[in-house]
C-alpha cells in the first residue's frame, strides 16, 4: 500500500512555506527555492508513496503527471516519467521551479541566450542522480533540456513549480538559431491521483 500521508504532509508543508499570511506575498524566491529544496528533498528521500499511475511511462514520449495544484496556483507538483531515450526539447519555464530524482538519472544541460537571432550557448551537461534536486529561476537563466541517463529502464522526477505549470504560456528554442516559439504543455493525465481519500484510516479508527 502506498504511503499518500508522505505526500500529503509535503503539499501541507509547502503550503505554509508559501502562505505568509492573508494577502501577504510570497516569501522572497532565494528563501522559498532554499526551503523548498529541503522539503522536495525529504519527499523523494523514500520511495513509497508515489501512484503507480503517476509513474507510468509512454512509448514515444516523457509524460508529465500532475499531481497537485495550489487552489490559488501559486505552486503546482507534477511526476515527470522518461522512458529509454527519452528527452525534452530546450524550453525555460516561465517561473521558479526545482526538480529532484525520485527513481533512474536524469542529464540535464543548461542554455543562455546570446542575443537575438543568434545561437544559444550550451552549458556543460550534468547529471542528477535519486535524492537530488536541481533548482531554476528565470533570474538566473531557466532555459534547458533534460533526459533519462538511463538507456534501459524509466527515470521518475517530482518537479515544483511557481504556478500551474501544464497552463502556463512558455517558450521551446532552437538552439542553433536561438529561434523561440510558444508552447503551453498541459497534463499527460485529465484526473490527478487521488492522494487525499483518507476515508480506509478513518473507518479502521472506528473499528469498522
Amino acid at each position: 500500500m502506498k504511503n499518500h500521508q508522505r505526500f500529503r504532509t509535503f503539499v501541507a508543508d509547502f503550503t505554509r512555506l508559501v502562505e505568509t499570511g492573508a494577502g501577504a506575498a510570497m516569501p522572497d524566491e532565494d528563501v522559498l527555492l532554499e526551503r523548498g529544496a529541503r522539503l522536495l528533498a525529504r519527499l523523494i528521500a523514500t520511495d513509497d508513496w508515489l501512484p503507480d499511475e503517476a509513474a507510468r511511462p509512454h512509448p514515444k514520449y516523457y509524460q508529465q503527471y500532475l499531481l497537485h495544484c495550489d487552489a490559488l496556483e501559486r505552486f503546482s507538483v507534477v511526476s515527470f516519467v522518461w522512458g529509454p531515450g527519452q528527452r525534452t526539447p530546450v524550453h525555460d519555464h516561465c517561473t521558479w521551479g526545482m526538480v529532484g530524482v525520485l527513481r533512474g538519472v536524469e542529464q540535464s544541460r543548461r542554455y543562455a541566450r546570446a542575443g537575438a537571432g543568434e545561437p544559444l550557448i550550451a552549458g556543460d551537461t550534468y547529471r542528477l542522480e535519486p535524492g537530488q534536486v536541481d533548482l531554476l529561476s528565470p533570474r538566473d537563466g531557466d532555459i534547458h533540456e533534460v533526459s533519462n541517463a538511463l538507456p534501459d529502464r524509466p527515470s521518475i522526477s517530482i518537479h515544483v513549480y511557481g504556478a500551474n505549470i501544464g497552463a502556463v504560456s512558455r517558450h521551446v528554442y532552437e538552439p542553433e538559431t536561438g529561434i523561440e516559439k510558444p508552447f503551453v504543455s498541459g497534463y499527460s493525465s485529465a484526473q490527478i491521483p487521488n492522494f487525499w481519500d483518507r476515508s480506509e484510516a478513518v473507518r479502521a479508527s472506528l473499528g469498522r
